[in-house]
């Protein structure tokens, strides 16, 4: 009976053992290569439809901290220099903007020109010494004889000026290209005797 009972304990480990998934047997390791994704350009945007005004763009509002309509801000750089022909009417300049200067009427902005040799352009680039064509590709403004200067020297002047509201004015002299812009209201978006 000794070794029945010996034999025992050896057929029940042989059922454990064979109820009991077999250990698997061991997998080589692969050895995978990761290569990193190039980095995503970054997004494209539609650009947007109207440029954004730097410091040196004339807009219908204004140049700089210089407004049309408004008095000249404290502490401005703008300011009349020599004598001028009426305590009503001041021309008044930046030595920011070369070759740029504003009439003040009765306190306020009531034009800013730009002529040759400024670096301030409208936001479309159009400045001092573009061609007529080229003003017409955006401005399409009618054209009246100029005052002073001989054909075909004309006033490029916008539909809006007598309005009162503030309106864009090219002034071509005699070579065909632009010699003045000018931003304003009526009467001093053109030439002024009085403050010129």
């Amino acid at each position: 009976m000794k070794q029945t009972l010996s034999l025992v304990p050896l057929a029940l480990l042989a059922a454990c053992s064979s109820q009991s998934s077999p250990d698997p047997e061991p997998v080589a390791e692969e050895t995978v290569s990761v290569t990193p994704a190039p980095p995503m350009a970054p997004e494209k945007t539609a650009p947007a439809t109207q440029p954004v005004p730097s410091a040196n763009t004339l807009t219908l509002a204004g140049l700089g901290d210089l407004r049309i309509g408004q008095a000249v801000p404290p502490g401005s750089r703008w300011s009349a220099e020599g004598a001028q022909a009426s305590d009503m009417c001041r021309v008044i300049s930046s030595p920011d903007y070369p070759d740029t200067y504003a009439i003040v009427e009765e306190g306020k902005v009531r034009r800013i020109s730009i002529s040759q040799g400024s670096e301030v352009k409208l936001a479309e680039g159009i400045g001092p010494g573009a061609s007529e064509a080229a003003v017409k590709q955006y401005f399409p403004f009618p054209a009246t004889p100029h005052k002073y200067v001989d054909a075909p020297g004309k006033y490029l002047t916008a539909p809006n000026a007598a309005s009162g509201d503030p309106a864009l004015r090219f002034e071509i002299g005699s070579d065909g290209t632009v010699s003045q812009i000018h931003v304003g209201t009526m009467p001093v978006l053109g030439y002024v005797e009085a403050c010129s």
